[in-house]
């Protein structure tokens, strides 16, 4: 067995990987006009790995000192039996932290469930308040169900819950105050995410449509003074967040445009289809499955290919709306 030192997952950059991002599947019941286009074509199952292949990559990096692990798709509870594998993980003695991004569309029947099982998080997308704008925004959701699910998440008890926004402009940029007061209404954060170029989208422009941060941060200032939490770190992720006295919701702004946070990246994300990818802007990966599926495999060979992964890890990904997208995957695909 070898002898893995604490340091084993930190890249050329002396940045320490403490965070993975699990992908269970491609596959989503919406199609959210900022993530995948309407006709996607999906992994062939034989493709995806399977929940004891993605267990087994989740061991290794815990006993790689991984200590916070967030299951993502597509959409990760319409797996088929997504609640054994998130059983196992919840069992995992040395992980600290299991968490979940999820569009909500589930939860009204799962929520209670998942916090049993060990799941601490929660992420849940919401766009939009308004039952037409939401239809039209995610092609295939029902608001009230969304709803209702993060009702039932709240009443579950989850150590911290976020709803995750992206804006449009000329969409959904006049619903920026009325997402803020659900948020505060149900004590729960709130992150204003900048649409990221992820594949090749023609439902809108994403010159048109970008909506900053700081276009983001003047529209609430205007109704709400807010206080820096200071800047983001690696255990809080790459949010920047504010708190206002009215509640204690905090109020986070997500920049991948405008204000880079590549310097504090302690993450990696794996894609349903078992690609390790070091970058979420880059195409830097490994095939994990392969390492899986050889005839050699070992569970030493598998950490041993992750250690080595942390070599190519680049310093910062580059995003040029100007600019055909460089990164031909979508989000779904991506993993998150």
């Amino acid at each position: 067995m070898t002898d893995y030192l604490p340091n084993a997952l930190i890249d050329r950059f002396q940045r320490r990987v403490e965070y993975v991002r699990l992908s269970v599947t491609d596959r989503c019941d919406f199609r959210c006009v900022y993530c995948m286009s309407e006709d996607m074509h999906f992994a062939p199952k034989s493709d995806v790995l399977s929940l004891e292949e993605l267990l087994e990559i989740a061991r290794a990096f815990v006993d790689l000192g991984v200590g916070k692990i967030r299951l993502t798709g597509g959409e990760p509870l319409i797996r088929t039996n997504i609640l054994s594998l998130i059983k196992s993980l919840g069992q995992l003695k040395t992980l600290e932290q299991l968490a979940l991004t999820t569009n909500g569309s589930q939860l009204h029947r799962l929520a209670h469930k998942l916090r049993a099982l060990g799941v601490s998080r929660l992420n849940i997308s919401l766009d939009s308040l308004q039952a037409r704008k939401f239809r039209q925004l995610t092609r295939h959701g029902n608001l009230d169900q969304v709803i209702a699910g993060i009702d039932a998440a709240v009443s579950a008890g989850f150590k911290q819950i976020r709803i995750n926004a992206v804006i449009l402009k000329g969409r959904n940029d006049d619903e920026v105050i009325d997402l803020v007061e659900f948020a505060q209404t149900r004590r729960v954060d709130i992150a204003f995410i900048e649409e990221m170029p992820l594949g090749l989208i023609d439902e809108h422009d994403r010159r048109l449509s970008f909506c900053s941060s700081e276009e983001l941060l003047n529209i609430i200032t205007q109704r709400y003074p807010l206080s820096p939490l200071g800047d983001p770190n690696g255990s809080a992720g790459p949010a920047r967040y504010y708190r206002t006295d009215a509640s204690r919701s905090r109020i986070g702004f997500i920049s991948p445009h405008s204000n880079n946070f590549c310097h504090l990246c302690n993450r990696v994300r794996v894609t349903a289809e078992g690609r390790l990818l070091l970058c979420l802007g880059n195409e830097h990966s490994v095939d994990l499955r392969a390492v899986l599926r050889s005839d050699n495999y070992h569970f030493d060979l598998l950490k041993n290919t992750i250690v080595d992964s942390l070599t190519i890890k680049p310093e910062r990904h580059h995003f040029d709306l100007s600019e055909t997208p460089q990164i031909v995957r979508f989000m779904n695909t991506t993993g998150g």
